[in-house]
């Protein structure tokens, strides 16, 4: 796997490395001794898929509080995504700063996001699916939001809104 670091500390792109050959090829989307490499929390407790029917379907921006927070480790398994995270930890030189990353079936790359970061996607396609495991369970209480336009962060979201959740649009 190829690991690079976003511009925002603790968040990474992450590329599998292909052994191809004449059957098709075969690729690690996640190895504990690269992810301990590279000091990134693991002990995935819990899987989530999450089906889109429409283009343009944005769900975020996401988050648990403490003792309830999580990392996510996301990838698009049907279609594609804009796969969006804003850094919420106050004492982080990069604190309500935002990055990007593009998810696809096709390009099979994984998002890292640590703990204290919103997350959210916008979806590139129709039937578009996304796979990601947590660090801890859902926890209702601990849940928070943050808007998916508010202007203090700035998103740059690529396609007019589709659809998106009652919650999701009061944040």
């Amino acid at each position: 796997m190829i690991f690079e670091e976003l511009k925002l500390k603790g968040a990474y792109f992450i590329k599998p490395e292909k052994r191809e050959d004449d059957r098709g090829f075969f690729a690690r989307v996640f190895c504990s001794e690269e992810f301990s490499a590279h000091e990134l929390k693991q002990g995935l407790i819990q899987s989530n898929v999450s089906y889109n029917k429409k283009k343009g379907t944005l769900r975020g921006m996401h988050y648990q509080i403490d003792p309830h927070a999580e990392v996510k480790i996301v990838r698009c398994t049907a279609g594609a995504i804009i796969d969006v995270i804003i850094d919420m930890r106050p004492e982080s030189a990069t604190f309500r700063q935002w990055t990007s990353v593009r998810l696809s079936a096709e390009n099979r790359c994984l998002l890292y996001v640590p703990e204290g970061f919103a997350h959210g996607y916008q979806t590139l396609a129709d039937d578009t699916e996304v796979f990601y495991q947590t660090t801890a369970p859902y926890c209702a209480e601990a849940e928070r939001g943050v808007r998916w336009n508010d202007p203090a962060f700035g998103i740059d979201w690529p396609l007019p809104i589709a659809a998106i959740s009652l919650k999701d649009k009061n944040h």
